[in-house]
Formats: C-alpha cells, structure tokens, sequence
C-alpha cells in the first residue's frame, strides 16, 4: 500500500466498483463470541461454511454420479479423477473463501472489479450459475428417493410425475427452513451438521457390514492409483464426475459467500442475511478491507489458519470419504444383484440391489440415507442461486441497493418463490440423473474463466492477504484440468469429443 492509501480511509481495487472502507480486522473471539478458541469452540462456533458446501457435494457427485461411473467401470481410472478434483477444488475455495474473509464481499460482487468491469462479470456470472443449476436434476433425485421411501419401492415409468411432485414439495421444505430461521447461513449450518453427521456414521457403519474388505481394497487402491479414464465412459459422464467431486469446480464461488455471512474476517463488518425471524440487519453492498499494519496482520493469520481447518479438515476429508463410502457400497451392489446403475435408477439402485440380500430394513435405512444426501444438496444448492441474486443484485442496480441494502429480506424471498416455480417447470424435462450430468459439466465452465478473475483480484488485496506465487499456479491447473473436461464435453454435445476412452 502507498503512503497515500495507507493514510487514506479507503482502499481502491479493481475497476467500476466503489472503493473499500478501511477499518481494523475482528478478532475471532470477539465474531464468536468466546473466550478462546479451542477445538470444542471450533466445533460448536468456527466450522460451518464447509459444512453447507459439505453438504452439496455429497448428494450430486458422491451419491449419484460417482457411484455410477464406478458401478459401470470399476474404480481404477474413475477413482484418480475423483482425487484430482477434490484437491484442485479444495485449493480453489481456500482462494476464494481468501477474498470473501479479507473483503466481506461475496465474490459475484467482487468480480465486477475486474475489467472491463460489473456490468459485465456480475451479469454474466449470475446467469452462469442459474443456468447451470435451474435445471434441477438434483432436487429431481431427491423426488425419487422420498417416493421410494413413502411407498416402498421405486417408482415406475408411469409414476415419475408423482417423483416431481415429492421434489417440488422438498423444495417448499427448503423455503420453509430459510423462513423460519433468525439466520439463514447458520440454519444451514446446523441442518448440515445434523444431515452429514448421519450421512457419514450410517454409511462407515453400514459400509463395515455389507461390503468386503477386498472391495475396500480395491476402491482405496483406485483412488490413489493415477491411470487413464477406463474404456467406454464418454466425454460428458467424466467431465460430469469432474465437475461435481467435491463440489461445482470452477463454479464453488457461489457457495463462499457463506464465509462473511459466518462472520469471518472482514464478513463481520458487513453484515449477513436474516431469515424472517431475525431481525432487521443491514447488509453493505459494498466491502470493507483492513489497513498492513503489524495487528491486522497477525490476525489475518489466525483468520486465515481457521479458513484451512474449515476447508482441508472438513471440507476434503468430508468430501473424499463421502465419495469412498458410496461409491465402494455401490461396488457391493453391483456384485450382489449382477446389474449396473443407469442414470434412470441410480438413486435408488444401491437400496434395491441390498434389499434382497439384507431385507426390508436394509431397503428403507438406505432410501433414508439416500433422501437425506439428495435433501442436503437440494437445500444448500436452492439457496445458494438465491443468494447469488440477493447479492447480484445491488452491485449494478442503485434502485435494487437501496432496497436490498435496507433489508434483503424484500428481494430474497420473492426471488426464491419465482425460482421455486421456475425449477419445478423445468424438473419435467428430463431424467434427473442426467440433469445433473448436465449441471456438473456447465459448472466446469467455470474453470475457463473465475480462476483468472481470482488472479486479478487477490493479487491485490492488502499485502498480509495475498497469495504466494504457487497458488497462482494451482489456479492455472484448475483452468486446465476442469477447462478440459468442459471443452470434451461440449465436442461431445456437437457429436465429435476430442478425446475418447
């Protein structure tokens, strides 16, 4: 920072956006409201955002799509995919969880600083997110999941209109819960807390039961094997289980602003959205920055150290155990009922093909499972394309700022009741699983462009906050990596990939 900015009350970056206010970075305590943070703190306080972001990723690629590559062509080329993207993912959110904490900015705003300017990269990247999500194959899956477990089997060709109408109810769940809470973020958090801790226990327990320990074997040894993609998997199932490990590649920006509503770093001067029982809270559409000065850079450490702890120790372990543990008891299933998921059956393939060998009980344990991994997805996903909106919106709208800045609330939820009847239009399109086919590979997408943007904007924040070089790096592979799979994908769509298997 110049002596003219280091004595000024604001801080520039980028183009077309205001400056950011300046102010000093809150401690943790002080946003958490404790004495010390210690590991019981962390539990109950601090771990959240990976959470909501846990959270989705384990129903679109960990329950559907990963388990049916791997229930089609073993785990030996699909499991090196799996881990590639989860590390590239995690090194993906981490920056851009970076810019949230040392802005309190969500970064659809964040990108209209970059030029040429907002009119431009907000626009654009609400429209990427929506159209990537709004075909709703995830809330589709999780209609067909609730039908199987309320009548006890799964539905047939003539039933999938009543599985919409289970998805479109579960989406009325979703806006009931933001509804009721004080504070949506944390409503999120706790709905995950209490969704994947089941998901994960019930799967190790049920996993430990049903499936050998030469299958455990040989999905580990998949994972961590690098080999080529296996014979036979086309171009867009693979950019598919790319796209959709671990979370949404080049898109999992979307789900980062939940950092500042958390509180985290520069998040607690902003402000966060209220749920209808909250009370009326001011959110600033504009960011607020901290001056480089020896106390604002020994706390952005301590902010940045717990922003690691949330993404590498529960994010990626979340996220890789959540893609083992369904995709070696899909492995299991295969092997007992001498059939394969299709994309017509794969949420409930794994209850149907355990309920001959373990019985009803078993049938209906995993049609839960299966409705709670959808569900969780379903929530956080729905919300999160409102929430991208709710902060789109004030960046390039000064009539939509003084509204939304006066309380969000007027624009959240009116938004979430027309993309509820948007999304239950579209659920009647096609089969779900490919729905999600179709998201996961529009969200690589994302990797041809938001790693540069990142680029552009941490390169600049204040000194202590920016990147070393070799995350620049590991930016540029997400480009490549995911880039490519998108790239094969749309060859794919025209009829000619680039590449075959």
């Amino acid at each position: 920072m110049t002596e003219v900015q280091r004595s000024a009350s604001t801080y520039p970056l980028g183009v077309s956006r205001p400056d950011f206010r300046m102010d000093d970075l809150p401690t943790p305590e002080e946003v958490f409201r404790v004495r010390r943070i210690g590991p019981r703190q962390m539990v109950m306080f601090v771990i959240g955002p990976s959470l909501i972001a846990l959270g989705i990723s384990i129903g679109s690629g960990e329950w559907l799509l990963g388990p049916q590559a791997v229930g089609q062509y073993g785990f030996v080329g699909v499991g090196w995919v799996i881990v590639v993207s989860a590390v590239l993912q995690t090194f993906y959110n981490v920056e851009c969880a970076r810019y949230v904490v040392a802005t309190g900015e969500a970064p659809v705003v964040g990108w209209g600083r970059v030029p040429p300017g907002k009119m431009l990269w907000i626009p654009l990247s609400v429209f990427v997110v929506i159209f990537a999500f709004i075909a709703g194959g995830w809330a589709g899956s999780a209609g067909q999941g609730l039908f199987a477990l309320v009548n006890g089997r799964v539905a047939d060709a003539s039933e999938v209109q009543q599985t919409r109408w289970y998805a479109i109810g579960l989406l009325v769940v979703v806006f009931l819960i933001t509804a009721s809470a004080r504070r949506i973020s944390r409503a999120l958090e706790l709905s995950n807390w209490v969704m994947v801790g089941f998901i994960l226990v019930t799967l190790i327990v049920v996993d430990l039961i049903v499936v050998p320990w030469s299958v455990w074997w040989e999905g580990i040894r998949g994972f961590v094997t690098p080999a080529a993609p296996p014979a036979g998997i086309t171009a867009t199932q693979l950019g598919a289980l790319a796209g959709f490990t671990a979370l949404a590649s080049g898109l999992n920006w979307y789900v980062m602003g939940h950092y500042r509503d958390k509180g985290y770093g520069m998040g607690h001067r902003t402000g966060y959205i209220a749920g209808m029982r909250g009370g009326q809270r001011e959110l600033l559409s504009v960011g607020v920055t901290f001056p480089d000065d020896e106390r604002n850079t020994s706390l952005w450490r301590r902010w940045y150290r717990l922003l690691m702890v949330d993404m590498w120790g529960v994010f990626f372990v979340g996220a890789m155990l959540g893609m083992l543990l369904p995709t070696v008891l899909m492995s299991q299933a295969v092997a007992l009922s001498g059939e394969q998921p299709t994309a017509a059956n794969v949420p409930t393939f794994a209850a149907s093909a355990l309920q001959t060998e373990y019985g009803s009980g078993m049938f209906y344990l995993l049609l839960v499972l299966g409705v709670l991994i959808l569900f969780s997805t379903q929530l956080g996903i729905f919300e999160a394309m409102v929430r991208v909106v709710t902060d789109a919106a004030p960046a390039v709208s000064p009539r939509m700022r003084a509204l939304i800045e006066g309380d969000p609330r007027r624009f959240y939820y009116p938004f979430m009741i027309a993309l509820l009847v948007a999304i239950s239009v579209i659920l009647h399109l096609a089969v779900p699983v490919t729905l999600v086919q179709f998201s996961a590979n529009m969200s690589n997408l994302g990797a041809l462009i938001y790693p540069f943007l990142l680029i552009y904007l941490n390169s600049r924040l204040p000194k202590a906050a920016r990147p070393r070089p070799w995350h620049y790096v590991i930016l540029l592979l997400n480009f490549l990596f995911f880039g490519f799979f998108f790239v094969n994908f749309v060859a794919d769509l025209l009829g000619d990939p680039l590449i075959t298997f």
